[in-house]
């Protein structure tokens, strides 16, 4: 573990490195407050700070205030040393943002027994840290398929529309329905299903930019939010992603299973000042037209598409509904 060092006097800082080295630390050392500060905000990996009260530009105590008024993580663990050892002093130095205070000289066993609570202390600090990342990976992403959720890309889209507004950019919506998912739920099992819907993720996952965001809605729909692009490179987008999904059967327990897409696409550019609302209507509206004249390729909203939305006939015999989550 890697660790700090900062202490002005040659002696002092000479034998605590030895003894940290000795105990298996990676020591960094620094000779003065100024320096300190510039370690720990270059690297970090340094969680671990052992700090001089008395050191040339900046004293131990203004590093610690410091060090606390910045970001809280990752959490810096900070000894504080020094020749006071007065109670106002210790106040002091905890005040400041110090987790421990040692006055010098210290003993090394009682310095070595410190830093291994400290270690606790931070292991503990990225285990919490780690548990709230996982719930907050868990809130905002479907646990099938590990894309975004419903929620979160709306969010994303509401985002994105505010940004796109102030810098007269467009944004892009996708909207991708399985076509006939049913049958593949109905012939081969709900856990054959999973499967496909897992791959197909990945799949229109791997069709899109990085920063391009990419959720399920529910069901076997799908939908992207593709921030300054127009609607002309989103009809292109989604053509791949026609092709991504639909290249090769999906392999699953159950054998090879074909999988084609519908896809409908909005684009702010088409319709300046469009609300996320107006957005997803246009694109379920073009999604529906695909799966109408055939399936199985991308349908870029046209001006009838930004108008409320009537239900058509299924080729096939069933009524479309203009709503993307219908089993189709």
């Amino acid at each position: 573990m890697k660790i700090l060092l900062a202490d002005d006097e040659p002696i002092a800082r000479t034998m605590l490195d030895h003894w940290l080295t000795g105990w298996g630390y990676e020591v960094i050392t620094v000779r003065d407050g100024e320096a300190a500060l510039n370690a720990l905000a270059a690297d970090s990996t340094l969680r671990l700070a052992i700090i001089d009260w008395v050191m040339p530009k900046v004293d131990g105590i203004e590093v610690c205030r410091r060090i606390r008024s910045g970001p809280a993580e990752p959490y810096v663990y900070v000894v504080l040393l020094t020749a006071k050892d007065d109670k106002s002093d210790i106040i002091e130095g905890l005040d400041a943002g110090a987790d421990d205070y040692l006055v010098k000289p210290c003993n090394p066993l009682e310095l070595k027994v410190r830093l291994r609570a400290g270690r606790r202390v931070i292991e503990l600090q990225e285990q919490l840290v780690s548990a709230r990342e996982s719930l907050r990976f868990e809130a905002m992403h479907d646990s099938l398929t590990q894309l975004l959720n419903r929620g979160a890309t709306l969010e994303q889209l509401d985002r994105e529309l505010l940004r796109s507004a102030r810098r007269a950019l467009p944004v892009t919506v996708v909207m991708a329905d399985l076509d006939h998912f049913k049958s593949v739920n109905d012939t081969f099992g709900h856990a054959t299903g999973d499967v496909v819907l897992r791959e197909a993720a990945r799949r229109l996952k791997l069709g899109v930019r990085a920063y391009d965001s990419v959720g399920r809605l529910g069901g076997e729909e799908f939908i992207a939010v593709l921030p300054e692009c127009e609607a002309k490179v989103g009809l292109q987008v989604a053509q791949r992603l026609c092709k991504l999904v639909s290249e090769a059967p999906v392999l699953t327990p159950a054998g090879k299973v074909p999988v084609t897409v519908s896809i409908g696409i909005a684009s702010s550019d088409q319709f300046p000042g469009a609300t996320a609302e107006d957005l997803m209507r246009a694109a379920d509206s073009a999604l529906y037209q695909a799966k109408h004249t055939g399936r199985a390729h991308a349908v870029l909203a046209t001006a009838t598409d930004w108008k409320a939305h009537t239900p058509v006939n299924d080729p096939e015999g069933a009524t479309l509904k203009p709503r993307a989550n219908a089993q189709l």
